[in-house]
């Protein structure tokens, strides 16, 4: 899984560390500001292009593989060349334009004093970074500003993704076999979740619970265009899962959104939970998945609130009735097929 940034965080990070630099030249040297932020711009850049993996992907995916200590070392020493790099690029810049006017070796090669102040700077930047990614992007701006210290009401939509069989294979395998498995499907699920912005709330077992809010997931239906392109993307993949672990994982997934209540628990360990209707139904209709014989499902009442993608055919299951709701729910079946035909709006709307 990849770092992503919108722009905003994107120019708050270059912003960031640009003063560092112009920082440390005034601390250090009483002028230079702007030399020492674009030294600190070009060490950064190669930094967060390894990050976006615009550069070394394969180098990248395996560190981020490692263990939250062993993945720290690898990064600061990757970013150490990196670093490196990126001064010499700079000073070769700045010296050949006539911005600088030291020799050529000082302003290639970075001293001591500023490779450590760089590091501590990168260091402080991964540890966030990894805080972000291992938390989720809104789940850690929410604790960072507190959003959900008392519980409010919000809109959201919610995909349940379950593993089909994880009962058989862990049989067959193990257990140790079987969290090998489900951990490399969560990777995979992460991006196309990531690509649509979405927020994986929690794993349960062999099912992972991701979330939207309303609009962000009504929005040219990236809620659903989420659920086929992770199909689609283990679908691409089948000859090595077949090869790896002797299937292809068969997932089933429901979709459904209306109003929850959202609140920060915990005292040693904080979290962002969901309460109320919208979360049990969805997990009520991903279980009609088994019986009624259908791959992917949508409550009537969320697909009704979006333009569905041309390429997802809709199959009416009609009403039934979910346990613990006193009202039937309204089913939708989808799959890839030909152009999706118009769902009449609510009367809600």
């Amino acid at each position: 899984m990849r770092w992503r940034f919108s722009t905003f965080e994107g120019l708050l990070l270059l912003l960031v560390v640009a003063g560092a630099g112009a920082v440390y030249a005034w601390v250090f040297y009483g002028k230079g500001a702007l030399i020492g932020a674009t030294y600190a711009l070009f060490m950064c850049l190669p930094i967060i292009a390894f990050e976006r993996r615009v550069i070394f992907r394969r180098l990248n995916r395996r560190i981020h593989a490692f263990s939250t200590p062993v993945f720290f070392v690898a990064s600061l020493a990757v970013y150490f060349v990196l670093l490196d790099v990126g001064y010499a690029v700079a000073g070769l810049i700045m010296q050949a334009t006539g911005v600088m006017e030291d020799n050529w070796m000082a302003a290639m090669m970075p001293s001591k004093t500023v490779l450590f102040f760089a590091l501590g700077i990168s260091g402080s930047l991964v540890f966030i970074l990894r805080v972000r990614e291992l938390l989720g992007r809104d789940v850690f701006l929410s604790l960072l500003t507190g959003r959900y210290r008392r519980p409010i009401q919000e809109e959201r939509v919610f995909l349940f993704i379950d593993l089909a069989g994880s009962t058989s294979f862990a049989e067959r395998y193990g257990d140790l076999r079987m969290q090998e498995y489900l951990g490399k499907l969560f990777a995979t699920i992460a991006d196309p979740v990531l690509r649509y912005r979405g927020s994986i709330d929690d794993y349960v077992g062999d099912a992972a619970v991701i979330t939207w809010p309303f609009d962000r997931a009504t929005n040219n239906a990236a809620c659903i265009h989420c659920v086929f392109d992770i199909l689609e993307t283990i679908d691409a993949d089948a000859h090595r899962w077949q090869k790896e672990f002797g299937e292809v994982p068969r997932l089933r997934a429901a979709l459904h959104g209306g109003t929850i209540v959202a609140a920060e628990i915990g005292l040693d360990r904080h979290k962002i939970t969901y309460f109320g209707d919208t979360v049990n139904t969805t997990a009520r209709l991903e279980g009609f998945c088994k019986t009624l014989g259908h791959q992917v499902l949508i409550s009537t009442d969320l697909a009704r609130k979006m333009r569905l993608p041309h390429y997802v055919r809709v199959e009416d299951l009609g009403e039934h009735a979910v346990k613990g709701r006193g009202q039937k729910l309204g089913v939708l079946a989808l799959r890839v097929g030909s152009a999706a035909p118009a769902l009449a709006p609510s009367a809600a709307e």
